[in-house]
């Protein structure tokens, strides 16, 4: 029986990504599957974790899906709702005990740096796209956990535009920057599967496969060579997960 009669990977991704977040870690997660993800970790593994929205509300409960991060089913219960300056100031001071953020983009290349502000030129772009948001300054301080599409036209060795730094060039990239060495993306969810940096040269590589994927359809689908000798295939979700998957975190099923 091929998986997708069991699951969808929208659904696959948002295991993914719960699995992420570990108990008592704190993470920035904006509308769609991070959140999906984030509320399911929350909900199984990971009960002390503690979810940041980017408009200032911290902790929230949620009883059902907001549409996006200013609406106010997103502070349901929650601990503090901030103005957004007192949000950019506690991200600024207490970034090193944030652990990390949730992160998309329209293009990613081999070091993690992410567009989602034009495809094109700068100048004469053939799309203009929605811009940084909050996205760069979480790039810029925290590290990131990026969820994109898996397709060749987004993977590529050379994105149009930097909105939000990965490892830049390389070892040594983010200092020349003047950004946090220490701090970067860690891992890129994906629709087939989940990729990580190698802590040396900091070059995309792929960790785990979900069932279903080849890793001829992984290879033939990133725009630049990707390293997948030690790829293991991902655990695949309970039906205990997916039940509260789709009958209580998503049950419109808004986002998968």
């Amino acid at each position: 029986m091929k998986y997708e009669s069991i699951y969808t990977r929208r659904e696959m991704m948002a295991v993914a990504l719960a699995r992420q977040v570990k108990d008592g870690m704190i993470c920035i997660a904006g509308t769609g599957l991070p959140l999906i993800g984030a509320t399911l970790a929350k909900l199984t593994t990971a009960p002390n974790s503690v979810i940041i929205s980017e408009t200032g509300i911290i902790d929230g409960h949620l009883e059902e899906l907001p549409g996006g991060v200013s609406d106010t089913r997103f502070a349901y219960h929650a601990s503090v709702w901030w103005p957004r300056y007192r949000y950019c100031g506690f991200l600024l001071k207490y970034k090193d005990k944030i652990d990390f953020g949730f992160l998309g983009g329209a293009q990613i290349d081999p070091y993690g740096n992410l567009n989602s502000t034009c495809i094109g030129g700068y100048h004469c772009p053939i799309t203009r796209l929605t811009g940084s948001g909050g996205a760069n300054g979480i790039a810029s301080c925290l590290n990131t956990v990026i969820v994109m599409r898996h397709e060749k036209r987004r993977f590529i060795e050379k994105v149009d535009y930097v909105t939000s730094p990965g490892w830049i060039d390389g070892p040594g990239g983010r200092k020349k920057a003047g950004l946090p060495e220490d701090k970067g993306p860690s891992a890129v969810v994906t629709t087939l599967g989940i990729m990580r940096f190698h802590g040396q040269s900091k070059l995309m590589y792929l960790s785990e496969f979900y069932p279903g994927v080849s890793l001829a359809e992984i290879t033939e689908q990133t725009g630049f060579p990707v390293d997948v000798s030690g790829a293991v295939e991902a655990e695949p979700p309970s039906a205990d997960v997916l039940d509260l998957l789709r009958k209580k975190i998503d049950p419109d099923h808004l986002y998968i």
